[in-house]
């Protein structure tokens, strides 16, 4: 255990990374994205500011003191010794020993500690955990409408973007500023002219700041964007290799990436030309500078005017300070860098949440089940179209089958029943409670969904199952596992880290599963769920017929005492449902039992005759 452990740990625990603020949405505004975060950490930054002030103060007392030095020199006696030299001078000397070994290390380690403990620790990872926090909350628009790649690219990069933007503010253009202020003051000092012509040097590189710093910041913040959407092209091809592969369409995707990589290089070349301009221009106005100021000072000592230590003093400052303004140009390059991608992380992460919940909102109280669609109209937005006006009552405990022709607004339905959309006319009750006034976590707890694309977590089967009941008990997930006869197959399951069983993981998106597989996983877990209101949207389409007859036995039993709304093409597997709603165009056509459906000849009978094969007999099977 080192000495330093405890104060290590003191500042390391300065910010909590995983702080929870009142309200997790930054705004928009750059500046205000960045004070949202930074007012999060007003201390170790205050520290940051006041500490870079003193290393900055620290560093060009030490020029001075070389400056010292050589006078203390040049006055005293060589045959003397340390002796005379300490007799003369001692204290001074005393003075300087303590600033260069104590005082400099201890604002140095202090500085480094908070920077990199602290800073790059707590804060970095504040701001990227409150970032994800919530755009995971956005709606699914939100995330059909850009690359997954790119918006976690976003997320990840606001942290480093925010942080190293204050850091290199605080740590290197505020020591800057106080070394180049101390250099006026010491210089000024000697002669009032050659405090006139820093100053003057301050000035010219402050006016190629002016011009400069804006072009850097808008070509930065173009880069930051290319760079997000080609991360976002490399993503999509990874995360669909398989299909790639499958349509051997490998050098097409490599086209699509190489445009994002042309659109990247295009706007990086714009600033990388910006950046030439700006170390030219500084490397001579630099090189003038510091043969002026050199030219002024031996000007002066000829004349008396300053000391040969002064002269010292003076160069050895001057230099320092080139290095320094040199360096801060490259600063103000990696800080417009960090400004872009922070103002293009803020443009996704600041936006408002697309769909939230009402203020005081109530959380759902399921008591029976009863849902009922009243008026209902919803068009993605567009003037018309999808469903309109729809009137759909469904009892409690009642199980219902939707069925349409692709684009008929079944799963529309569906997907405004979990509120994944807010509605443009009408409203949704489940047992009398208006679904836009409740949580929506409430609302979908209080509802099992297995959809036709199944989805799974890259994580183990064990954390997939249980996702929608974390409490669940090892034999609850086991006999949900094999209700979803998924138990036997689990069984078989190892990885590359040698998991095996319930804690192998299924590759991103289930993607180490069948079809077949995933689907059981997927029932599995909402059989464990065991939320009163269940919907099916093609929840057996993936299996073969053997597996499917197997597990519809277990749905049977999972839909008892529980309200159902079922979609499935093949109309056989939803034929026994209480009820059959027939959609066209966003509208409810027919409504009634199998019989009865089959007996009306409608758009019901022409699609079961259709997948009938045409051998029915539609009169015989409606008497049945």
């Amino acid at each position: 255990m080192s000495l330093f452990d405890p104060l290590h740990r003191i500042v390391e625990s300065w910010l909590d990374p995983f702080k929870t603020p009142a309200n997790l949405e930054p705004p928009l505004a750059t500046s205000r994205f960045f004070w949202h975060y930074i007012s999060q950490a007003k201390l170790p930054f205050l520290a940051l500011l006041i500490l870079g002030g003193a290393v900055a103060l620290v560093e060009a007392a030490l020029f001075y003191y070389v400056g010292r030095l050589v006078d203390i020199l040049d006055a005293a006696n060589q045959a003397d010794g340390w002796a005379g030299l300490i007799g003369n001078s001692g204290l001074e000397l005393v003075i300087m020993l303590v600033v260069v070994l104590g005082v400099r290390f201890i604002v140095t380690w202090l500085s480094a500690t908070v920077e990199e403990q602290t800073v790059n620790l707590g804060f970095y990872n504040l701001v990227r955990w409150q970032a994800y926090a919530h755009v995971v909350r956005q709606n699914l628009a939100f995330f059909q409408n850009d690359f997954a790649g790119s918006i976690a690219s976003k997320v990840w990069q606001s942290g480093g973007a925010v942080g190293d933007f204050m850091v290199a503010l605080l740590q290197v253009v505020w020591f800057i500023a106080i070394y180049t202020l101390t250099t006026i003051v010491l210089v000024g000092q000697l002669d009032w002219r050659l405090a006139g012509a820093v100053i003057l040097w301050v000035i010219l590189f402050s006016g190629l700041a002016w011009y400069y710093v804006p072009r850097m910041r808008k070509r930065s913040a173009a880069g930051a964007e290319a760079a997000s959407a080609l991360t976002g092209r490399i993503v999509d091809g990874y995360s669909n290799i398989q299909t790639l592969k499958l349509f051997s369409v490998a050098d097409e995707d490599d086209r699509f990436v190489r445009r994002g990589f042309d659109t990247y290089i295009a706007a990086m070349t714009k600033l990388a030309r910006t950046l030439v301009g700006v170390r030219s221009a500084m490397g001579m106005l630099s090189g003038v500078a510091i043969a002026g100021i050199g030219a002024l000072s031996v000007q002066l000592w000829t004349q008396g005017l300053i000391t040969v230590g002064g002269v010292a003093f003076t160069l050895g400052l001057v230099l320092r300070l080139y290095n320094l303004l040199g360096r801060m140009m490259n600063q103000l390059n990696g800080l417009m860098r960090n400004y872009g991608t922070a103002q293009n992380s803020a443009e996704l992460i600041g936006r408002p949440l697309g769909l939230i919940d009402v203020p005081n909102a109530t959380e759902l109280q399921v008591t029976a089940g009863a849902i009922d669609f009243k008026g209902v109209s919803f068009h993605y937005g567009k003037v018309a179209g999808i469903i309109d006006n729809l009137d759909l009552s469904i009892a409690a405990g009642e199980r219902v089958g939707l069925i349409g022709r692709s684009g008929a607004g079944k799963s529309t339905i569906v997907n405004l029943l979990l509120r994944f959309y807010d509605l443009q006319g009408g409203r949704i009750t489940i047992d009398g409670q208006d679904i836009s006034q409740v949580t929506q976590a409430s609302l979908r707890a209080n509802i099992g969904l297995v959809t036709q694309d199944t989805s799974l977590l890259h994580r183990s089967l064990r954390a997939n199952i249980v996702f929608g009941r974390p409490s669940a008990s090892e034999e609850e997930m086991v006999s949900a596992a094999e209700m979803a006869e998924a138990d036997e197959f689990i069984a078989t399951l190892s990885d590359l880290r040698g998991r095996t069983g319930y804690d192998a993981t299924v590759g991103e998106r289930g993607v180490k599963l069948s079809g077949g597989q995933r689907q059981r996983v997927a029932i599995a877990r909402v059989l464990l769920k065991n939320a009163p209101i269940l919907v099916l949207d093609e929840a057996t389409s993936a299996l073969d017929s053997e597996v499917e007859a197997a597990i519809q036995s277990q749905l049977e039993n999972l839909m008892t005492g529980k309200t159902v709304i079922a979609i499935a093409h093949r109309l056989s597997t939803i034929a026994s449902m209480d009820r059959l709603v027939v959609l066209d165009q966003g509208r409810i056509v027919e409504m009634g039992t199998h019989a009865q459906l089959l007996k009306q000849g409608g758009h019901y009978a022409s699609l079961w005759l259709r997948q009938s094969g045409g051998f029915l007999d539609l009169t015989d099977t409606a008497a049945q």
